[in-house]
């Protein structure tokens, strides 16, 4: 049973990757898109309004900027299958920056999805993207 088993662990990494990569995405959508989309206005609006909610923690506005874009983009990236290692290495980052500066005034409870998507982060970062993944069609796994 074990090796039938050992067979799946492409499928797994392969929803584990789809998991993430909504989460994040979903995520980071508001973070880069503003409210109402791009009609007129500041298109950067959202990314703007996250850079300076990321200073009232006391953190550079930059990171702000590099975080939504991390959750939107890397989410989409992960996806794909796209540069998955890389992806998952800055949603992990990401994960952590947001454990430490934000959840953890929370306690467990309140840390515990920020956590489980570190950890999927890690888990891809290690193992690869699984099946289905364009890493693999290009030559990049």
């Amino acid at each position: 049973m074990s090796k039938s088993l050992d067979n799946l662990q492409p499928w797994g990494a392969f929803f584990m990757r789809l998991v993430l990569g909504l989460a994040m995405t979903y995520h980071g959508f508001s973070k880069v898109i503003p409210a109402g989309g791009f009609h007129g206005g500041n298109a950067f609006s959202a990314i703007d309004h996250f850079g300076h909610h990321v200073t009232s923690l006391g953190l550079p506005y930059w990171l702000g900027c590099i975080a939504a874009l991390t959750e939107f983009l890397g989410g989409i990236l992960i996806l794909l299958g796209l540069l998955t290692r890389f992806a998952a290495f800055m949603i992990a980052c990401d994960m952590a920056v947001a454990l430490v500066m934000v959840n953890r005034h929370h306690g467990y409870s309140g840390s515990e999805y920020g956590l489980a998507l570190l950890v999927v982060a890690l888990m891809l970062f290690f193992y690869g993207a699984g099946t289905c993944a364009l890493d693999r069609k290009l030559g990049l796994a």
